[in-house]
């Protein structure tokens, strides 16, 4: 029996000028992302700019 690994990422946690790094770049590599929501992390472009990258 083959084994599936959920590999997830948290993503869209910058804001403003502060990043966390080319978050682009891991989208290729993980099978599900978590994407914060403004509340402790991300605020609201940062949190459209990875949607939108996650959704394409």
């Amino acid at each position: 029996m083959a084994g599936r690994i959920d590999l997830n990422a948290d993503l869209g946690e910058g804001f403003g000028r502060w990043t966390l790094g080319p978050e682009e770049l891991l989208l290729p590599w993980i099978t599900s992302a978590s994407v914060a929501c403004g509340v402790h992390a991300g605020d609201l472009i940062t949190i459209r700019r990875t949607l939108a990258l996650a959704a394409a």
